[in-house]
């Protein structure tokens, strides 16, 4: 097939399957941003859902789907649930403009995968939230054992405190964590991603 030519074909079953499953969770939560913010998360959701899915993106989801998921069935083993935080890692982490992979590497760091999971500080769900950022963020009924609104929480934060570390992000996890002035945690995170995370790099192939 020329280089190209997979935008100009129908959508198979499976991948208008695929497209369903996105769309499913382009659902909006009631988390408002913070008002530092420059581009809000809410402004950006609305306009992904006033924008036709270009097949580029569909194509660049699927293959980033493909290549997580057997790193995070080691994680999470219910077939269901993991093909969901997938999809949803990425909408939200996509939406944020966050690497989706370094999103998967704080949750395995914060909580390894565990939506229930509550620290001795009280932070809460997968990405470790707080409940003070409820009043921030949210309305007091947001459960942030929701794992979905947890990522959208967690997401929103990391985003607003990468724009306040102008895309410093060594600074921005360690705001994150707490931690600033510190390198621990920032470390911890990236070696997560470079370990477990980052799509595997296509091969060169040497013609004959």
């Amino acid at each position: 097939m020329a280089a190209g030519a997979w935008l100009l074909t129908p959508l198979t079953a499976s991948a208008q399957d695929f497209v369903a499953a996105l769309e499913a969770d382009r659902l909006p939560l009631l988390v408002q941003p913070l008002p530092a913010t420059p581009r809000t998360l809410r402004s950006t959701l609305d306009e992904a859902l006033a924008s036709p899915r270009d097949p580029a993106d569909i194509w660049a989801a699927r293959q980033w789907f493909n290549a997580m998921e057997p790193t995070l069935a080691r994680h999470v083993k219910d077939p269901e649930m993991r093909q969901a935080l997938l999809r949803r890692v990425y909408h939200e982490a996509t939406l944020a403009g966050l690497p989706p992979e370094l999103v998967l590497a704080l949750i395995q760091v914060e909580s390894a995968f565990q939506v229930e999971a509550v620290s001795s500080a009280g932070a809460v769900g997968l990405m470790q939230i707080m409940p003070f950022w409820i009043r921030e963020l949210g309305v007091p009924a947001d459960d942030l054992k929701d794992p979905w609104r947890n990522l959208r929480y967690g997401c929103t934060i990391l985003a607003h405190y990468l724009a306040v570390e102008d895309g410093d992000f060594t600074r921005a996890l360690a705001r994150y964590n707490g931690s600033l002035g510190k390198t621990w945690y920032p470390e911890r995170v990236m070696r997560a991603w470079q370990r477990h995370w980052r799509p595997a790099e296509p091969r060169a192939t040497v013609q004959r």
